[in-house]
């Protein structure tokens, strides 16, 4: 049988899932595609 709490205890969170983690919490300021067009407009309006 698999005992639980020694499996609990070898376990080890994937670096890749700790790196995304810290970046999405740390960056509040992400730009997305509406942002990006957000701005294209506005260039293009001259409204900047």
């Amino acid at each position: 049988m698999i005992n639980f709490e020694e499996e609990l205890e070898k376990y080890e969170p994937s670096l890749d899932i700790e790196h995304v983690s810290e970046v999405v919490n740390n960056n509040n300021n992400l730009t997305d595609v509406t942002d990006i067009m957000r701005e294209l407009i506005n260039q293009a309006k001259g409204t900047m």
